[in-house]
């Protein structure tokens, strides 16, 4: 596949500014008269430009490069950095080709061992992130972090971009969890209709309250899909639906080391951004600038091999007078996280144990005789 032919450069404009010997750019490759060998690459940025997929989008088209401004001023990490900047990936000739353009390249990265951090466009283009993984014949768990749960203009569940990703055949996806949003921007039906699904979702109140226990959660994302919105106008105001309530930028950086550390995620995608609604100094590009720094940063921190049966592990079983009668639990000794096992029943469509994260606070549950939600709702997805 030759990736040029996606891609335009990283404007000069940027290139050509005085950046520090320790910043992030003079640590990375970019795309700029020569396009960059993807060899030995671990992560690649790629620009979005797309806004067909909303009625206003005037200036989501130079959201990435305003992030980009923010992003190569900043300081690089411990770690030595496989990084590489795409430039701005081409749009299709209708919106439907610019996401089989996003799934394509997508692919291809992924399945090189390189991970995507889709930056700018509409929160829409998450379809083309999630038909990347539609070739690897797997099932996948996909996070989103929004304000709200919206409907079409029909009534029907979910923004059109969600319910094409959950009705999509054939049908690859485990679990959908929606973090973050904001019970007064969501119509409660929807809500009835995501626990019928067995999807997780957790409200902006809910996460605050117990941060821990959302990590499991987003410990167990294949793909973030992240709409800057989610963030609260006083630090992301350049969104056009942005509130005054949501997350912090604090917050949204905590989601993305969460997101980076986690083992399983291979693709990120921040979304929604419009530099016209932005204030004087660009804040939330440079909010957004952070957050993809913590997210490498949590990359680069990665430490379980996921490798249950090998001493990275301690193995514990819990006996209970109930169904099931045995619940097992892994413990890491590297970053002293914990998973259990969700063993098969013989009825569901997938032949597998299932090994997911969980807390430390589930273990307990079940020490205590009781089967932990966090299970339950596994079990009932193998159905």
């Amino acid at each position: 596949m030759d990736f040029k032919l996606f891609f335009d450069p990283v404007p000069e404009s940027i290139t050509q500014q005085k950046y520090a010997h320790n910043s992030f750019f003079k640590h990375i490759n970019y795309h700029g008269e020569l396009f960059p060998d993807l060899k030995g690459i671990q992560i690649a940025i790629i620009g979005l430009e797309e806004v067909r997929g909303t009625d206003d989008g005037e200036s989501v088209d130079q959201a990435a490069h305003e992030v980009r401004k923010r992003l190569y001023q900043l300081k690089r990490g411990l770690a030595h950095y496989k990084i590489v900047d795409l430039g701005n990936l081409r749009n299709g000739v209708d919106l439907k080709e610019t996401y089989i353009r996003i799934k394509t390249v997508g692919e291809e990265l992924m399945e090189q061992q390189v991970l995507p951090i889709y930056v700018g466009g509409t929160h829409d283009l998450d379809v083309g992130q999630y038909l990347s993984y539609e070739g690897m014949k797997k099932l996948v768990s996909m996070l989103t972090v929004d304000a709200k749960i919206d409907m079409d203009d029909e009534g029907k569940p979910f923004e059109v971009h969600s319910q094409d990703i959950i009705l999509h055949q054939p049908n690859f996806l485990f679990n959908y969890t929606q973090l973050a949003y904001q019970s007064f921007l969501t119509d409660r039906d929807l809500v009835n209709v995501m626990e019928k699904l067995y999807f997780d979702h957790v409200r902006l109140g809910q996460l605050r309250g117990n941060f821990k226990e959302v990590e499991p959660l987003i410990r167990n994302a294949d793909l973030l899909s992240f709409d800057i919105c989610a963030v609260q106008s006083a630090d992301a105001p350049g969104a056009c639906d942005a509130q005054p309530f949501g997350l912090t930028a604090e917050e949204a950086c905590q989601i993305c080391w969460f997101a980076g550390m986690n083992e399983k995620l291979s693709s990120l995608g921040l979304y929604g951004y419009q530099p016209s609604y932005d204030d004087r100094r660009f804040k939330t590009a440079s909010v957004m600038a952070t957050m993809v720094w913590y997210f490498i940063e949590g990359f680069y921190h990665r430490k379980d091999s996921l490798s249950f049966k090998s001493n990275d592990y301690t193995k514990y079983t819990v006996s209970l007078d109930s169904k099931p009668s045995t619940i097992v639990f892994y413990k890491s000794k590297l970053s002293a996280k914990w998973w259990m096992e969700v063993p098969q029943t013989g009825k569901e469509k997938f032949e597998r144990d299932t090994i997911i994260p969980c807390s430390y606070q589930d273990y307990q549950t079940a020490q205590r005789g009781e089967v932990p939600d966090r299970w339950v709702n596994a079990q009932l997805k193998l159905y």
